[in-house]
């Protein structure tokens, strides 16, 4: 994986200008959007006010929310979780969800997997039960089950102690994951008739000081998006050069909920190669053409 990612960085770092119109071309052209015009459908009430409205930039107040850690079953202060200058992946679930919270679980796990980051050294999860009636057995019956499929993958094997350390399973008091999930956008509501809640599928990151740094959707989380949402957060802190190399050449898309190549910033990287290649030839030829003068 890392090998993959220096050789992305490295053909990003010295793309041609030609290569670099190409693919601005392409960009532009498949970025198209075909406009669909139809008449809005009412929601089901069962989706009414469940969505998000995303608060991008603003920090959650970490302070404020106190949470029970499965680990130890005790309630903590969620800045705690925040103190190691760490990005963080977010997810509000319930731990007796049928299906939705569990493929976005899911999603996450198989994500994280095939990163060649680890959680617990480069960056945290954090996994906060909406649900008031989950309990502390739940959520460690949960944690175990993840964090056990987590450190057994044969490609990337991963410490226990360390992802232990860096994911979390936590229960919650209503009043204040409701709070914490306003703070996010996150809105969500309890279906009485279904017994369920009715909740988006998302993933939050937040950086290592809790600002709300870039909202991931969906069940399927791609590694490129979720390394370069974290490069992201942490500002440039997590990773090498050729991360932030990557950081520099890819933007996130709102439309294509993920992070797409920057045509111009690929063209800007491509020039700078090509000047510094040039400035090395013409150093070198400078330099033979003195020693062959003074000979």
């Amino acid at each position: 994986m890392k090998r993959h990612f220096k050789k992305i960085a490295f053909r990003c770092a010295f793309t041609t200008g030609m290569l670099a119109f190409a693919i601005s071309s392409s960009i532009i052209f498949s970025a198209s959007a075909v406009e669909v015009k139809g008449t809005l459908k009412t929601l089901p009430q069962e989706l009414e006010n469940v969505g998000i409205q995303e608060h991008l930039g603003q920090k959650v107040d970490l302070d404020q929310f106190e949470f029970t850690d499965s680990a130890d079953g005790k309630k903590h202060k969620l800045n705690e979780y925040f103190q190691d200058g760490k990005p963080t992946l977010v997810n509000l679930v319930y731990f007796e969800c049928p299906m939705l919270c569990t493929l976005v679980l899911n999603g996450v796990l198989e994500g994280v997997k095939q990163l060649d980051w680890q959680v617990g050294k480069q960056f945290n999860v954090v996994t906060i039960s909406i649900n008031p009636k989950d309990t502390v057995e739940m959520a460690n019956k949960k944690r175990d089950t993840y964090l056990k499929s987590y450190t057994e993958t044969p490609s990337q094997p991963h410490t226990l102690a360390e992802a232990q350390s860096g994911w979390h399973f936590f229960t919650s008091e209503e009043a204040q994951v409701k709070k914490f999930a306003d703070q996010l956008g996150f809105e969500y509501k309890y279906d009485a008739q279904q017994q369920q809640y009715a909740h988006p599928a998302v993933t939050f990151v937040l950086t290592p000081d809790g600002h709300i740094s870039r909202y991931l959707y969906g069940i399927e989380y791609k590694p490129k998006d979720l390394r370069l949402s974290l490069l992201e957060a942490s500002k440039g802190k997590v990773g090498n050069v050729f991360d932030r190399i990557l950081l520099f050449c890819y933007h996130y898309e709102p439309s294509a909920r993920g992070y797409t190549l920057k045509a111009m910033r690929v063209m800007q990287l491509g020039g700078l190669g090509m000047v510094a290649l040039l400035g090395g030839y013409l150093t070198v030829f400078w330099t033979r053409q003195r020693k062959g003068k003074t000979t």
